[in-house]
């Protein structure tokens, strides 16, 4: 995520600066879809990352306001969600509280820690996960059994992740939603609907750390705000009206998505290595 695509016009663009208005059009559609797709199975940020890139923004810019961008968008999905009754927010306090705790940690020690090494680990896990979505028959609209408690998850899981979403990003919606459903026995749906509430308290926190930096870009990342608060919107009724029919198909099309971008972006990777190996040419 940290390179512009060749032919990138890179240059420093300053917080308010004036933005042509084709450009910011272009961004605000991309940030559509990206809502739309985020508010189902995540992986928005596949979308909007590149675009912001080719714009010209650095790339401390555009993690900066892709963060920006995407908290709206996930605030809009977890207020649709809220609104239908598919969150418990009163339970899920500590839960919320803990995954704020650990993406401020995240924040901070990716300041002075590397993540990239994560990407060694990540396609793995990503694919570990749409594997289990493919050939687990569970994963519907049916509460499963529940294998931890919400109080162990709030105190385990729920900081590891905040923690993670803050420090590095990819994959943690589609992680959120598989970790709900496996562990706290929850109905695809549910576990989507409360995954976004997670993921947007991760963002919203990373948001802060980022002010403090100077790093959005307001003219694009508020532009983009209003294009991924309505596609987040878009994507949140598709999750309520049609349930596990497209949560299923969008999770695995996300993982499988995540990990050919960062595998096929990271030379260094186990998983690059052995492609280029069986395709030498």
């Amino acid at each position: 995520y940290g390179v512009a695509p060749e032919g990138a016009s890179q240059r420093i663009f300053n917080m308010f600066d004036a933005i042509p208005l084709p450009m910011l059009g272009g961004l605000a559609a991309v940030a559509v879809l990206a809502g739309f797709v985020d508010s189902i199975a995540g992986g928005g940020g596949l979308l909007c990352v590149p675009a912001l890139l080719a714009a010209g923004l650095s790339p401390a810019q555009t993690l900066a306001t892709n963060k920006l961008q995407g908290s709206f968008g996930t605030f809009s999905a977890s207020l649709k969600f809220v609104r239908a009754g598919q969150v418990d927010l009163r339970r899920f306090v500590p839960a919320i509280a803990t995954t704020f705790l650990g993406a401020a940690a995240g924040s901070l020690v990716v300041q002075v820690i590397d993540p990239s090494f994560l990407k060694e680990i990540l396609p793995f896990l990503l694919l570990t996960i749409a594997l289990y979505v493919l050939v687990s028959p569970q994963l519907g609209d049916r509460d499963q059994h529940q294998r931890l408690s919400l109080g162990a998850f709030s105190l385990t899981l729920a900081p590891l992740l905040g923690f993670y979403d803050g420090f590095f990003g990819p994959g943690m919606g589609s992680l959120l939603a598989v970790a709900l459903v496996t562990l706290l026995g929850q109905s695809l749906t549910k576990a989507t609907a409360h995954s976004k509430v997670l993921n947007f308290t991760s963002n919203a926190t990373s948001v802060g750390f980022f002010l403090l930096g100077g790093q959005i870009v307001w003219t694009i990342g508020l532009t983009m705000a209003v294009g991924q608060f309505i596609g987040a919107r878009l994507g949140s009724q598709l999750v309520l009206s049609k349930g596990a029919k497209i949560i299923k198909p969008c999770l695995v099309m996300a993982c499988l998505a995540i990990t050919t971008k960062i595998v096929l972006a990271d030379p260094t990777n186990p998983l690059h290595r052995a492609i280029v190996s069986l395709w030498p040419n």
